[in-house]
């Protein structure tokens, strides 16, 4: 049986954007034996998706650590073809640990490499097109069924036309963050029922906010169902974000000029774009402006 390897680490939003790929390498390989190596902390979720046999965890060992690289080495080894859909510097130096394989990246030296020249000026999205279209795959890439991403929500009691408001980002990246203020605000004027997702550590946003606080109250099953059944997203630049398009909620997504949505913007799931909204400076965003975008 041909073995397969695909390597994607995180943050959430890039997992996320590497769905349809996922979905085009298990459609490409339909007998194979295909593994994700991904990063722990989405390693559960990715158990379930029907696109992979197996997952395994990358800990990233310090190239010093001869212990870990040598753990890293065995786990890379056995493989007939590899998509690194990371890219990385360091994934890149996985093609010579795995034995230099079938490979499609841009390792120097591999098999099928992606040489586009123009390849840094496109969206994640493209890119990937774009990888695994010279391994052979048709574009566009189809929409990949997201089904088995549920969890149960019966007991969030989830009010009828209700929307989420996404006010967190990662803890150190505040830049990519609308005030908290500004949400506020945004939500005292609404006139329908929110709801607030976010991490544990988010879950005094969601208590200034107001609404269903359920920061930190979900796991990535029971976040998707909340967010699919929402009429719609106002968020950052943060991973929830890219969950709620990729499940096709329409959503108005929030930039400041520390992250560019040409490059890293949320996709719907046949890949257009949500509305999005920028200022250098999120602060600078006017409350009214984001009202007036919301469907």
């Amino acid at each position: 049986m041909t073995r397969v390897l695909v390597i994607r680490h995180g943050a959430f939003g890039d997992i996320v954007l590497a769905f349809a790929g996922f979905a085009a390498i298990r459609a490409h390989h339909p007998r194979a034996h295909i593994t994700l190596m991904t990063t722990r902390p989405f390693a559960a979720m990715m158990a379930q998706a029907p696109w992979f046999d197996e997952v395994l965890i990358d800990d990233k060992p310090d190239w010093w650590n001869l212990a870990g690289v040598w753990r890293l080495r065995g786990q890379l080894r056995g493989f007939d073809m590899v998509y690194d859909l990371q890219n990385s510097g360091r994934s890149c130096r996985y093609f010579a640990l795995a034995g230099r394989p079938v490979w499609s990246g841009t390792a120097k030296g591999c098999a099928l490499r992606d040489t586009n020249p123009a390849r840094m000026t496109l969206h994640a999205r493209e890119r990937m097109e774009a990888q695994l279209a010279q391994a052979g795959m048709a574009l566009p890439l189809p929409a990949p069924d997201l089904g088995w991403l549920s969890g149960d929500v019966s007991d969030l009691e989830l009010p009828t036309g209700y929307m989420v408001l996404v006010p967190g980002a990662a803890p150190h990246r505040p830049e990519k963050r609308w005030p908290v203020d500004h949400f506020k605000a945004l939500a005292a004027g609404l006139n329908r029922p929110f709801v607030v997702v976010g991490s544990r550590a988010e879950a005094g946003l969601g208590a200034e906010i107001g609404g269903i606080n359920l920061a930190g109250r979900t796991d990535f099953f029971q976040l998707a169902d909340v967010l699919r059944g929402a009429a719609c997203a106002v968020g950052n630049d943060t991973g929830p974000m890219h969950l709620a398009a990729a499940l096709g909620t329409p959503c108005v997504s929030l930039f400041s000029n520390a992250s560019d949505p040409a490059y890293s913007a949320p996709r719907y799931p046949d890949g257009g774009w949500p509305r999005i909204l920028r200022a250098p400076h999120l602060a600078g965003l006017a409350v009214a402006q984001v009202r007036e975008a919301l469907p």
